[in-house]
């Protein structure tokens, strides 16, 4: 084996997780396994050459390692040269850019802000289709955590989505009034873009019954650099346990902005469901396993309790 590949596979051999993540690269892509030609059993001279070809996609641990999963090359999301397979390719959908946007506003303000965004978001909702396919996915208010920031998140149709958004809202006069009114109650602002996780694609606009929507629990983990595929394949394994009492919202982790940071956003009636279907999480072993193998990958963790706007899409 040549040298360039010896320091590489001593530092996978040395890290059980980063294996069991990349074995499991083939799992995570949310499109169904494209379904092979049929054989025909016992004829002569039929060859599964092509079929046991690693340069066709892998299912065993080199061949997705270094040509990428089969389901991946079929969906055109990996490519044959293996130093073109960034982390992000391995465990993200792949299909949208979210836009997570967070305004923070002074209490006097905090009416007014909300009718100014009400106003702005609905005309964005209004003329998605002309700016690129943008969509409001919600819009919170923080109750605990950074009390008085506003979360928003928009998606975007890929990146070439976003740049279309982009160039459309500076040229659309009404949309750029309707913001500056809005921008005027806020005092800071920060934007983040982050793609969905491929286990789990985003909820789309739904209304839960809870009464006024429920709340919303935003959990933030800024995770050590290279550590993405590791958390990826431990929290996936723990969802297992997780989704038996409430399912995810959304699952983004970042990628311009403020980097190497992870959300989760899940939805409950009321703050009394959310304690208790933590609680039953815990009896499930994986899940006591996962906070385990997660809490090590992290430097910090941050829980923030939301509630929908009254223009969210999600409540």
């Amino acid at each position: 084996m040549c040298r360039s590949m010896l320091t590489p596979l001593r530092a996978l051999r040395s890290n059980p997780l980063r294996i069991r993540a990349i074995t499991h690269a083939a799992s995570i892509h949310t499109t169904p396994r494209l379904a092979g030609p049929t054989k025909s059993p016992g004829v002569p001279g039929e060859s599964d050459a092509q079929e046991d070809d690693p340069k066709q996609g892998g299912e065993g641990f080199f061949g997705t390692l270094i040509y990428g999963s089969k389901e991946a090359k079929a969906e055109g999301l990996v490519a044959g040269d293996p130093a073109h397979h960034p982390h992000s390719a391995l465990v993200g959908r792949n299909k949208y850019i979210h836009e997570k946007i967070t305004h923070s506003v002074p209490p006097a303000s905090r009416d007014a802000y909300l009718s100014a965004a009400e106003k702005y978001y609905e005309a964005l909702i209004g003329k998605g289709a002309a700016l690129g396919g943008i969509k409001v996915m919600g819009s919170w208010e923080n109750i605990v955590g950074d009390v008085g920031s506003f979360t928003h998140i928009l998606e975007h149709q890929g990146y070439k989505g976003y740049d279309q958004s982009l160039r459309g809202l500076r040229r659309d006069p009404e949309l750029s009034k309707l913001q500056s009114d809005m921008l005027a109650h806020i005092t800071s602002r920060q934007h983040q873009l982050v793609s969905e996780f491929s286990f789990w694609p985003s909820s789309p606009p739904h209304d839960s019954g809870y009464p006024d929507g429920g709340i919303f629990e935003m959990r933030s983990y800024l995770l050590k650099p290279g550590s993405l595929l590791d958390w990826e394949y431990a929290w996936r394994q723990g969802l297992e346990a997780r989704k038996k009492f409430v399912v995810p919202v959304g699952a983004f982790f970042s990628q311009a902005g403020l980097l190497h940071e992870v959300h989760h956003i899940w939805q409950y009636p009321d703050m009394e469901t959310r304690k208790r279907t933590r609680d039953q999480a815990w009896t499930v072993g994986s899940w006591s396993n996962t906070v385990k193998d997660t809490v090590k990958l992290a430097y910090q963790m941050r829980s923030q309790i939301m509630v929908p706007t009254p223009f969210s899409p999600i409540k």
